[in-house]
């Protein structure tokens, strides 16, 4: 997955223009975006953000677009009015849903959408919509496969209590503690995808209220998508409802179960990212599947290495070379295959785990006996070589048994051959 931040100020006159005029003169009837409203007992502000974002729409982004209301059982009169909006201004239509929930509105209108880009924003407009067309052309150009707005990356202009600024920067410090999430801004209301993403992730997505985008994003980010970040103008809402706690407890539930999932490997993420066509390039002569492993082995490895040689330097004067080389050696490994195993190789949960470590310990016996055999040979060489020279000298051994030891442990994780 990469990542991509662009400027949230970006005038719709930049070189990409031409390819949105053309696309949007290739469109004819059908929208070309879908923007989603999901309201809740709105009537208050509804008519303004309608004719405010149908107005920009015409005025400043051209290119065709629709506003879909998305009524979440509103008790008020919500509904009265979105009808009404829909009858007089052109290019509004309204969906009613008989429960509440933000996802379950999203998931409802993308599904069934004819656009080629989902767009999602609240209705008060908290966004500046000079960050619309940002968020949308590297998706209408084929750039990216979803964009968000982000409130917390560089650039962004934000205005709001330190209570709001304190829980989401600590929410999206535990998605990036708890799941590993790279993006910066999970519940910015500001975010669109491609439809053909979309029909592939949203059967994957469970919560139907606000932890919807943030399990959608991480589903997205773990297929290997690319997920693009505008930094964004954003004003905090003084009259919003939303129940902060009942959201975080449901958001932290929402995590635990998205976490287990995805460390059981219960989910299809190999399948969205062949039927997305995101599997990596095929490479004469290299087996599918080994040029994304190499690269995350190699990052293990690095780590490894490091963590091996302040281990050594460290016990070296308490235990000797050999023995403080076995000692790390026998830590990191452990590590290694325990890393190589869920990270490299694709390979979750408790099945098998015994035995891959078990393994694992083969290939690290292999690794020991390299490693001391280099050291009773520095030993016979220049016996009085300082312990500086004997790590130089191991950490080129180690390199050495690197190639075997990738070899080893794809033969170890074969039943993942293909992964990426």
């Amino acid at each position: 997955m990469t990542t991509e931040i662009a400027s949230g100020r970006t005038a719709p006159d930049d070189p990409e223009r031409a390819a949105m005029d053309a696309i949007s003169a290739s469109a004819g009837t059908t929208p070309v975006l879908d923007i989603v409203i999901p309201v809740y007992n709105e009537a208050h502000t509804l008519a303004n953000c309608v004719e405010t974002l149908r107005q920009y729409l015409d005025s400043a982004l051209r290119i065709p677009a629709r506003i879909t209301i998305a009524d979440n059982a509103s008790t008020d009169e919500t509904l009265r009015v979105a009808h009404a909006l829909a009858g007089a201004i052109a290019g509004v239509r309204v969906v009613h849903l008989d429960a509440k929930g933000r996802g379950r509105a999203l998931r409802r209108v993308w599904a069934e959408s004819d656009a080629r880009v989902l767009v999602y924003m609240d209705v008060d407009l908290s966004t500046d919509l000079k960050a619309l067309y940002p968020l949308v052309a590297p998706l209408l150009s084929g750039h990216s496969d979803l964009a968000i707005g982000t409130r917390l990356g560089r650039g962004a202009n934000v205005v709001r209590g330190p209570k709001r600024e304190f829980i989401s920067r600590g929410y999206n410090l535990l998605l990036h503690t708890a799941l590993r999430a790279r993006f910066s801004d999970a519940q910015c209301g500001f975010k669109a995808v491609r439809t053909d993403v979309a029909r592939q992730l949203l059967p994957l997505v469970e919560d139907g209220e606000w932890f919807f985008d943030t399990e959608l994003l991480v589903l997205a980010e773990r297929a290997g998508l690319r997920i693009h970040e505008v930094p964004v103008d954003w004003t905090d809402d003084p009259d919003s409802r939303v129940d902060i706690v009942d959201t975080v407890k449901k958001d932290l539930r929402g995590v635990v179960r998205v976490g287990r999932a995805l460390a059981r490997g219960a989910l299809p993420l190999d399948d969205v990212r062949r039927a997305l066509g995101r599997e990596e390039p095929h490479l004469d002569g290299v087996p599918r599947g080994m040029i994304g492993q190499l690269a995350r082995f190699a990052m293990i490895g690095i780590a490894s290495t490091a963590a091996y040689a302040l281990l050594y330097l460290l016990l070296h004067p308490v235990i000797g070379a050999q023995a403080a080389n076995f000692t790390a050696l026998l830590i990191t490994a452990v590590f290694n295959v325990a890393a190589n195993r869920s990270f490299t190789f694709g390979v979750t949960g408790r099945e098998g785990a015994a035995r891959h470590h078990a393994q694992g310990l083969v290939v690290f016996l292999a690794t020991w006996a390299l490693t001391a055999g280099s050291l009773a040979a520095l030993a016979h060489v220049a016996p009085h070589a300082s312990r500086e020279v004997q790590l130089a000298v191991l950490v080129v051994a180690n390199l050495v048994a690197t190639v075997t030891r990738f070899l080893g442990m794809r033969l170890i994780f074969r039943t993942t051959e293909g992964a990426s």
